[in-house]
């Protein structure tokens, strides 16, 4: 198995702070700006949007001495790395032009919508001598980051099987603007998906092989918040998959993503030869872990690591950039995932298994002690 590949070794590069510009003020804007501006080996510039205004409101809110276009953030020399956080249809043009520019690149999840494109990203970072790390940076939170701890430690013995639920009604309830969650590039797969999937490939290594089914409860959903309420929108693709996941270590792994059950899960756990985790959301950078025994003795393992929120990837990022070592948070394994999630919806919609042709190498995990908040740089 291959994955298409992006520059495999870095030289060191610059010193002292990362200079960083944000492309995109939406909501997840938010998330990102609260933690890169208070990061000191991070220096936030500049943020952009489509709509100037929009970014200038983002910015004045976290302190940002600059606001303007996308082209403001690429032409700016001081801005060595780039904060994607454009909508998943804009993803790899605008990452694709940061590397043209001589920028590093964290993007938002999906990394790409096909693997077409998501290859083309890969090659033009890799001729670019530029990286482009992906969401989703949960996985280097304190609660899968204590996981991989325990599953390296033998808590488990060998690890056999994996789990994973991510169900409920849909963002359609709740949501004032929900019909791109729905649209091509998203649903519980490429939305949600990322963070389970990432986390099966960080405990269980690459897949190799994905069997899968996929429906949609409804061609058309309801705004149910917000000024747009009660407006009506296409449902493009499905809003439930169930998958059956082979690692290339043997392990096998089930997972369900859906926006079709009044009942709502977030689950994640994992078997082994000699014990069983159940282990925090995915989608969220904390929470402990109960470990199992095979007599059915439970204990509960404390999380310890970071919990910063989003933008631990941005840091670690950044700091590999200057020690010319390997990012966590890799292209190469966020095509990995990409090519897993295309695989299981044409698995699904063939009705057959469908061997995933990418691998990925999987990064050490965190180092204890590891501090987003340090200063390093």
């Amino acid at each position: 198995m291959s994955t298409p590949s992006a520059t495999p070794a870095h030289e060191p590069r610059g010193s002292g702070r990362v200079g960083v510009g944000v492309i995109g003020a939406g909501n997840i804007s938010t998330q990102y700006l609260t933690n890169l501006v208070r990061f000191p080996d991070l220096d936030v510039r500049v943020v952009a949007d489509l709509s100037v205004e929009r970014a200038r409101a983002q910015a004045e809110a976290f302190g940002v001495p600059r606001w303007g276009a996308v082209q403001d953030v690429l032409d700016d020399p001081e801005v060595e790395l780039v904060v994607n956080l454009t909508i998943p249809a804009a993803h790899v043009e605008v990452a694709t032009a940061a590397v043209a520019a001589g920028k590093d690149v964290w993007t938002e999840k999906p990394f790409a919508l096909d693997r077409e494109s998501g290859t083309s990203l890969l090659e033009a970072a890799a001729r670019a001598d530029r990286r482009v790390a992906t969401a989703p940076d949960t996985f280097l939170g304190a609660g899968l980051q204590t996981a991989r701890r325990l599953v390296e430690a033998g808590a488990v013995g060998v690890p056999l099987s994996a789990a994973g639920t991510m169900q409920y009604s849909g963002p359609d309830a709740w949501h004032p603007d929900p019909a791109f969650l729905f649209a091509r590039g998203a649903g519980p797969l490429f939305d949600v998906g990322p963070y389970y999937l990432t986390a099966f490939v960080q405990l269980l290594g690459p897949v190799a092989r994905v069997s899968a089914v996929a429906s949609s409860a409804r061609p058309q959903r309801v705004v149910g918040s917000g000024p747009k309420a009660g407006q009506v929108f296409d449902v493009e693709v499905p809003s439930h998959v169930a998958a059956l996941y082979e690692f290339e270590g043997g392990a096998s792994a089930t997972a369900t993503f859906s926006f079709d059950s009044a009942i709502q899960r977030f689950q994640l756990e994992l078997s082994g030869l000699t014990g069983a985790l159940q282990l925090p959301d995915p989608n969220m950078f904390e929470g402990d872990i109960t470990v199992t025994g095979m007599d059915g003795d439970l204990r509960t393992e404390p999380a310890t690591g970071p919990t910063d929120g989003r933008g631990l990837g941005v840091v670690d990022l950044a700091r590999a950039v200057r020690a010319g070592a390997p990012e966590r948070a890799s292209g190469e394994q966020a095509y990995h995932v990409l090519d897993v999630m295309v695989s299981t919806i044409e698995a699904a919609q063939r009705r057959m298994p469908v061997d995933v042709e990418s691998s990925v190498v999987v990064a050490p995990a965190l180092p204890l002690g590891w501090d987003p908040a340090a200063r390093t740089l």
